[in-house]
């Protein structure tokens, strides 16, 4: 086992530049979700070359393929997942390898994590005969977007013959220092839903609110009423939070609508609370409309389910972290309130979920995810491609 760790460390730096190119192929051609079929076929044709068969078309645009090891019974499995899809983001950059589909940006990282499970695919191949057991690489569709492409995935087998015994995914983190990886056991990601609000009044001239029936007025109350689920209503133990982005009125300096549309989001870690929730913010949303003479449609999309880290798989993947990288180097990771549909895989299979480091100040990459200045260190490709190379051996030989 020790003698593994710098040959896979030599073999990250060796295919280094390889798995930069691979990056820099999918940033210029990003795909949005449910659309990925040609970073589908560019991955595929990357794993034909790799003598590394596959199965295509899995929950959408989904990839999985096997590397099986030659040591030992081969009795265990180890996923590794990598998400493939962009955001309908322009990107605001003048690199060489800046996107070139209008309004399409990997500005999540997605592509790096592509490049990443490409450049593992090429390390473990090389390293058959030293591990025994299956690696299975998951390149998965439509992080992005409901319902999410890892339940469909899930739907369609991706966990089965063989199930794994443990499974990890990796995401880049803009605060974290390229070189550096981050772990978190228990709770990580919230659960994440959509709320969708109809307020319906009578519309009419801005000068006469006597007889109108406001909705702008009536939806800036719910607005603000919606409030208390997170500051009055949640357990203070459980952590939520209630957003809304996006208030649609129609009308003008001296036209009162018929109806404000509004959308939000509600993230939490509980699925009991999580349901009450939803209750309280459907009664507060129609009883507020109510007592303003108006009414208030509610609808709320449930999506991801909360994430939750393994603590044995943490505690695995955080000793072998310190192996190959120094302790220094691994950081504890804190709650987010940001999701992910890798959840899904949680829930049905020991996981760790865990960051890597892409922020380099010297260089200027500092930007946040989602934003359309958003690059990364690619010497960070080094690491991400090491260490979970390192993490699929390392569980195969401890578990």
């Amino acid at each position: 086992m020790v003698k593994l760790l710098p040959r896979i460390q030599k073999l990250a730096r060796v295919y280094h530049s390889e798995v930069i190119a691979i990056r820099r192929h999918l940033h210029a051609n990003p795909e949005l979700s449910g659309l990925e079929e040609h970073t589908a076929a560019f991955v595929a044709r990357h794993l034909t070359k790799l003598g590394i068969t596959y199965r295509n078309n899995v929950g959408g645009y989904g990839i999985v393929a096997d590397i099986t090891g030659l040591q030992g019974d081969g009795g265990h499995c180890v996923a590794l997942r990598a998400d493939m899809d962009a955001l309908p983001i322009e990107e605001k950059s003048s690199v060489s390898y800046r996107s070139q589909n209008p309004g399409v940006m990997h500005a999540c990282g997605h592509d790096a994590h592509t490049a990443t499970l490409l450049g593992v695919a090429r390390v473990l191949q090389e390293l058959r005969e030293h591990f025994g057991g299956t690696v299975r690489l998951i390149f998965q569709p439509s992080e992005e977007k409901y319902p999410g492409g890892a339940i469909a995935m899930i739907n369609e087998g991706v966990l089965t013959n063989p199930t794994p015994d443990i499974i990890f995914g990796a995401h880049v983190c803009p605060d974290l220092e390229s070189g550096m990886v981050g772990m978190r056991s228990g709770p990580y990601m919230a659960s994440t839903d959509e709320i969708y609000l109809t307020i319906k009044g009578k519309g009419g001239h801005g000068a006469t609110p006597d007889i109108n029936i406001d909705p702008v007025v009536t939806a800036a109350h719910i607005l603000i009423a919606l409030q208390q689920v997170a500051s009055r209503l949640a357990p203070p133990n459980i952590p939520t939070v209630v957003s809304f982005g996006r208030v649609i009125a129609n009308g003008q300096t001296n036209i009162i609508p018929h109806e404000v549309k509004m959308a939000g989001t509600i993230r939490t870690f509980n699925e009991e609370w999580r349901q009450r929730a939803h209750q309280h913010i459907k009664n507060i949303a129609e009883k507020t409309a109510e007592s303003m003479r108006a009414t208030c449609e509610v609808f709320i999309d449930k999506g991801y389910p909360f994430l939750v880290n393994d603590s044995t798989a943490v505690n695995l993947a955080m000793g072998l972290a310190n192996d190959y990288l120094g302790k220094e180097k691994v950081h504890h990771l804190d709650q987010r309130m940001t999701a992910e549909d890798f959840a899904y895989f949680s829930q049905r299979v020991p996981a760790c979920f865990y960051r890597v480091g892409i922020r380099n100040e010297a260089k200027g990459i500092t930007a946040n995810l989602h934003t359309p200045e958003f690059d990364i260190d690619e010497k960070s490709l080094e690491t991400a491609t090491g260490i979970m190379a390192w993490l699929a051996v390392g569980a195969l030989k401890n578990l």
